[in-house]
C-alpha cells in the first residue's frame, strides 16, 4: 500500500509517501512541504497548496491518503487555516477516487509510538527508526506527514480489511434475503 500522508498548514502543508503492509518494513519514498507566504491572500495560497498536493498525487500515485483530523484549537485563525488546507487534500483525493482517510493527532502518536501521548521528539525518533532514516526530516510538519502515512499503512489496512468484510457479508445478507423473499412468493402462488 502506497500512502500519501498530509499535515495541514497554510503556511507549511507537510506532504508525505510511504509504502509498505503490515508485518513489512516501511518505506519512505518522499517527504517535502507546501508553503504559502503568510502575507498572501488565503485564496491565492489554498490554490498552492492545492497545485502542490494534485502534484504529488501525480507524480506518486497513491493507493490512499491520510490526511490529519483537525482539532479544536485557542487560536481561531489557525484551526480556519488548518481545515482548509485539510479539505484541499480531501477535495484533491476525492477527485481521483481515492479513499482518504481522517486521523486523529492521538491515534498517529500510538500508531507510531505505542503512546497516544507521545511528544513530538517520540514520533519523530521513531518515524526515523521505522523508515531508517538518518534523521528525522525538519521541519516538524514533514515528519508529522511521515507519521500519517505510518499510522495508515498499519492502522488502515485492518481498517480497510474490516469494511470488506462488513460489505461482503451486508451483500451475502441480501442475497439471501432476496432468495427467502422468491420462495415465499413461490410458495404463496
Amino acid at each position: 500500500m502506497r500512502v500519501l500522508g498530509v499535515d495541514p498548514g497554510l503556511t507549511r502543508c507537510g506532504l508525505a509517501v510511504v509504502e509498505g503492509r503490515v508485518g513489512a518494513p516501511l518505506t519512505m519514498l518522499a517527504v517535502g512541504l507546501a508553503r504559502t507566504p503568510a502575507a498572501d491572500p488565503v485564496a491565492e495560497r489554498l490554490h498552492a497548496v492545492e497545485r502542490e498536493v494534485e502534484a504529488w498525487l501525480d507524480r506518486h500515485r497513491p493507493d490512499a491518503v491520510a490526511v490529519e483530523r483537525v482539532f479544536s484549537q485557542h487560536n481561531v485563525r489557525t484551526v480556519m487555516g488548518t481545515a482548509q488546507a485539510s479539505a484541499v487534500a480531501l477535495v484533491a483525493a476525492a477527485r481521483r477516487g481515492l479513499p482518504v482517510a481522517l486521523h486523529t493527532p492521538s491515534e498517529v502518536k500510538a500508531a507510531v509510538t505505542g503512546n497516544g501521548r507521545a511528544d513530538k521528539a517520540q514520533v519523530a525518533a521513531m518515524v526515523t527508526r521505522l523508515l531508517r532514516l538518518d534523521e528525522a526530516p525538519r521541519p516538524a510538519d514533514a515528519t508529522d506527514a511521515l507519521a500519517l502515512a505510518v499510522c495508515h499503512v498499519w492502522r488502515g489496512a485492518a481498517s480497510t480489511r474490516l469494511q470488506d468484510a462488513a460489505r461482503t457479508q451486508r451483500a451475502a445478507l441480501e442475497r439471501a434475503q432476496q432468495r427467502a423473499l422468491r420462495a415465499r412468493a413461490r410458495s404463496s402462488a
